[in-house]
C-alpha cells in the first residue's frame, strides 16, 4: 500500500490505516536521525512531518539540551527556556511569522505549548476560533497571518526521551487539509518518540565530543613563547567528521640561547584514547628537548616512550630545532608529512627530510637533516587532516597546499586569521594542525654573540674579557662581575670533565643568558660538598647567583647556560 496518494484536485491523502502508519514511521527511522548534529536532526523531524503529518511543523529545544546539558526531568512549575531550532511547511505556508531559528521561543502568552512543556503531554486544538491563534502564535501579526492562511488545526507534542524533555514540535494544517484527530495525536506522539531518541543521542553525542575537544585544547599549548629571530603562527582544526577528535598536536619549546623547538604530531586514531596518548606523548617530548636539543634522539626516545603506553598506538611526528645563530633548522620525521619551505622571494619546495618509522613502531635510528631558514622564509609543519579528502589523492593535495603555500603564509602571518588557510573547504573531514615559523632579523633590543674558545688554559681568561667587553658596550656593567665568576666556573668544568669548551655564546634578550659547549656527554649535577672538601661549590654558586640555568645534550656533546635579569627587568 502506498504512503502517500494525491487527490485529482492535488490534496495530499494521509495514512489512514495502521499498516500505512507503521510503514510511514518505519521510514522516519532511516530519514530522521542521519547524522549526530543536533539541529540536523531536528530540522529532519519538521521536514519529514511536512506535508505527511501537517502542513506546518516546528521544532523547539531546551536551552540546556543544545548545550549539551540533560534536560527537564519530572514536572516544573515554571517553564523551560527553550530555543526554536527547525521550521518546515508547505509553499502556501511560507508567509508566516513562527519564532526564527536560533530565537528563543517561551512566551507568556502561548499557553498551550507551555501546557505541553509543563505538562508532558499532547495540545490539540482540532478547530481554532478566533481567541486561540494568539495562544499559539508568538505574535499579533504572527496570529492575523495564521488566520489569513487558513490555518485551522493545532496539535503540540513533548519531545521526551529516556525519562527526560528535550523540547516540544508544533504542527498546523491549513484550508485543503482535514483536521488533527485523535488518531493523528497518537501518531504524532509515536514519532516524537522516535525523533527525541534521535535528538538525545546527539546530544550525548556533542556532550562528549565537546568533552574530548576541551581536553585536547587543554593538552596543547595555550600560548607560544617569544623566541629572538623567529615569529610563530599555530592553529589547530577540529574535524568536522562525527569522530574527527583525535590526536593532532603542535608545540613551541623555548630553548638554551635562544633556539626555539617546533613540533607537530598526530596520534592514529580518533577520541579520548587518542587525545590522551597525544597528551603524554607532548609531556614526553618537552622533558626530553630540556635535555636533548638533538631532533633525531629526541624521536628515538620518544619511540621508546610510545612503545611503553598500554594502548598500542603509533604517532607520526615532525620535530625541528631553529638555531638563529646559524639561522638554519635541523629536521628530524618519524612518518610524518614533509614540510614546506617558502623562501623570501615566494618560491615554495618541500623540504626532503628522511621519513622514518612512526612512533611506537620500534624502528630507530631516525635521520636529522639541517636547512637554511634566512630572515624572510617561512617553514611550514602540518598533519595530513590540513590536506586529506575522502575524493582527492593525497599527492594532489599536496601539490595544491605546494601552490598556494606562498600567499597563505603571508595572509597568516599578517592577520593571524585561520580563515586565511585556502584549504579550509567542507571536502575537508579530519582534524588539522598548521604551524607557520617566519625567520625574522633579530630586534633591536636582542644580541647574540658567538665566539670560539682556545682548547686549552686561557680558555677562562679569554672568556672573561669577551664577556665583560661585550657588556660593556651593551651598557651591563653592573652584570660584569657575576658574569665572570659564572663563565670562569663553566670553562673550568668544560676543561676538566668535557673535554674543552668548545664556543662562548652570550644572547640579551629578555635576560641576558651565558652558554658555554663542550664535548663531554655527561650532564652536570650539583655536588654536595664537604667542609674539608676543596672542590665541587661552584655550580651552588652558579645557582644562588643566577636567575635560572641549566644544561642539555647536543649533537656534538652538550651545553651549560645560565640566564641573568637584566637591570630593571622583574625578578
Amino acid at each position: 500500500m502506498p504512503v502517500l496518494l494525491r487527490r485529482a484536485t492535488g490534496s495530499l491523502v494521509r495514512p489512514r490505516t495502521s499498516r500505512a502508519h507503521l510503514t510511514w514511521l518505519n521510514r522516519a527511522s532511516t530519514m530522521i536521525g542521519t547524522t549526530l548534529d543536533l539541529e540536523r536532526t531536528a530540522r529532519e523531524l519538521a521536514d519529514f512531518a511536512v506535508p505527511r503529518l501537517a502542513d506546518g511543523a516546528a521544532v523547539d529545544l531546551l536551552e540546556s539540551v543544545l548545550r549539551g546539558e540533560d534536560g527537564a526531568r519530572g514536572t516544573a512549575a515554571e517553564p523551560p527556556a527553550t530555543r526554536a531550532v527547525a521550521v518546515s511547511s508547505i509553499r502556501e505556508l511560507e508567509e508566516l511569522e513562527p519564532d526564527g531559528v536560533g530565537e528563543p521561543s517561551v512566551h507568556p502568552h502561548t499557553v498551550l505549548s507551555l501546557h505541553c512543556l509543563l505538562a508532558r503531554e499532547p495540545v490539540l486544538i482540532s478547530r481554532l476560533r478566533r481567541g486561540d491563534y494568539e495562544r499559539v502564535a508568538p505574535s499579533p501579526s504572527a496570529a492575523a497571518k495564521l488566520r489569513a492562511a487558513g490555518v485551522h488545526s493545532y496539535l503540540a507534542v513533548p519531545l521526551t526521551a529516556r525519562g527526560v524533555l528535550l523540547g516540544v514540535a508544533d504542527f498546523i494544517r491549513a484550508a485543503g487539509s482535514p483536521p488533527f484527530t485523535r488518531s493523528d495525536v497518537e501518531l504524532a506522539m509515536q514519532l516524537a518518540s522516535k525523533a527525541a531518541v534521535f535528538i538525545d543521542n546527539a546530544r550525548l553525542y556533542g556532550r562528549e565530543r565537546e568533552h574530548v575537544l576541551s581536553l585536547q585544547r587543554s593538552l596543547l599549548p595555550r600560548a607560544v613563547p617569544k623566541t629572538p629571530g623567529l615569529e610563530v603562527f599555530t592553529h589547530y582544526t577540529p574535524g568536522s567528521d562525527p569522530g574527527g577528535v583525535g590526536g593532532d598536536w603542535f608545540d613551541v619549546v623555548a630553548l638554551p640561547c635562544g633556539r626555539t623547538a617546533l613540533v607537530v604530531g598526530d596520534v592514529m586514531g580518533h577520541g579520548l584514547p587518542a587525545a590522551a596518548t597525544m597528551g603524554r606523548l607532548r609531556t614526553v617530548g618537552r622533558a626530553l628537548l630540556a635535555l636533548d636539543i638533538a631532533p633525531d634522539r629526541v624521536l628515538a626516545r620518544l619511540d621508546l616512550a610510545a612503545r611503553d603506553l598500554e594502548d598500542d598506538q603509533v604517532a607520526t611526528c615532525l620535530c625541528a630545532v631553529y638555531d638563529p645563530a646559524t639561522e638554519s633548522c635541523t629536521i628530524a620525521g618519524a612518518g610524518h608529512l614533509p614540510p614546506l619551505l617558502v623562501a623570501a622571494d615566494g618560491t615554495a619546495s618541500h623540504v626532503e627530510v628522511p621519513v622514518g618509522a612512526p612512533l611506537g613502531a620500534g624502528v630507530i635510528p631516525y635521520d636529522p637533516v639541517t636547512v637554511p631558514v634566512p630572515a624572510g622564509s617561512r617553514l611550514m609543519l602540518y598533519t595530513d587532516g590540513l590536506v586529506k579528502t575522502r575524493e582527492d589523492d593525497l599527492d594532489v593535495r599536496l601539490r595544491q597546499l605546494l601552490a598556494a603555500a606562498p600567499e597563505m603564509v603571508d595572509r597568516l602571518l599578517d592577520s593571524r586569521d585561520p580563515a586565511a588557510i585556502p584549504l579550509g573547504d567542507a571536502e575537508r573531514f579530519d582534524e588539522s594542525v598548521l604551524l607557520v615559523a617566519a625567520g625574522r632579523r633579530l630586534p633591536s633590543a636582542t644580541d647574540l654573540c658567538v665566539w670560539s674558545l682556545p682548547p686549552d688554559g686561557t680558555a677562562a681568561a679569554v672568556a672573561r674579557e669577551l664577556v665583560t667587553e661585550r657588556l660593556a658596550r651593551w651598557g651591563l656593567t653592573e652584570l660584569a662581575d657575576v658574569a665572570e665568576l659564572v663563565v670562569s666556573e663553566l670553562v673550568g668544568n668544560a676543561l676538566r670533565y668535557g673535554g674543552g669548551p668548545g664556543q662562548l655564546r652570550l644572547l640579551r634578550h629578555e635576560r641576558l643568558t651565558l652558554e658555554v659547549s663542550d664535548t663531554g656527554p655527561d650532564l652536570p649535577q650539583i655536588q654536595r660538598a664537604e667542609l674539608s672538601d676543596e672542590g665541587g661549590r661552584g655550580l651552588q654558586l652558579v645557582n644562588m647567583l643566577s636567575r635560572n640555568w641549566g644544561s642539555c645534550r647536543t649533537p656534538g656533546g652538550k651545553v651549560v647556560w645560565v640566564e641573568q635579569d637584566l637591570p630593571g627587568a622583574a625578578s
